[in-house]
């Protein structure tokens, strides 16, 4: 079992201030992927702003509080089979948004469910977590730069990693962008001017 965003509670959660703050980079109207989506809540701040939305989750609950923002399916991605397939090829979407959620095998497919010009906005637990908190095991903490090398292949935009607190925790979190093939814009592996870790 894979690292997941605490229960919701009966108010709605704030998304991310990370996907809030690099939303703009998605496209208008553009298709948003919220993988382990949860009750909704960033599917419901994309929803907010004219995007078409779907969301994947295990949980039927959590399934039936996104099917209210827009398309919601079923499926237990870890053990089954990637649910957004056209013709043996990923489904393609303008943002593809992860948060509170880390299954490495899954990273490729993700990837390659990005549109040209699409946006990877991702924010997970990181190394270090396990001295505050949970999740505390190593399967569900990235690693130091990690998610620079899993996206070796885009563009950074931003890339943030560190301690956070209220509540204390160790993130790692990028915004990164899959640029159109015809520029020829190769990925960097190097942190872009916007990009830290965070003060400790």
């Amino acid at each position: 079992m894979s690292a997941t965003s605490p229960s919701e509670t009966r108010s709605a959660p704030a998304p991310s201030e990370w996907v809030q703050r690099w939303s703009h980079l998605v496209a208008p109207l553009g298709s948003v992927l919220d993988v382990a989506c949860g009750q909704g809540r960033h599917l419901r701040w994309f929803s907010g702003r004219q995007h078409a939305v779907t969301g994947v989750d295990r949980s039927p609950e959590a399934v039936a509080a996104a099917a209210q923002l827009g398309e919601a399916v079923l499926a237990d991605i870890e053990n089954g089979p990637w649910p957004f397939m056209t013709e043996g090829q990923p489904r393609r979407f303008d943002a593809v948004v992860v948060t509170n959620y880390l299954w490495r095998p899954l990273f490729p497919v993700l990837l390659q469910s990005l549109a040209a010009g699409g946006v990877l906005l991702y924010e997970t637990f990181a190394a270090g977590n396990e001295t505050v908190g949970k999740p505390s095991r190593a399967d569900f903490l990235l690693q130091p730069g990690e998610l620079l090398h899993l996206c070796q292949s885009l563009r950074v935009v931003a890339f943030e990693e560190g301690f956070l607190a209220s509540p204390d925790r160790f993130v790692q979190r990028i915004a990164a962008v899959r640029e159109p093939a015809q520029t020829g814009l190769p990925g960097r592996h190097a942190l872009p001017a916007g990009c830290h870790a965070f003060p400790r």
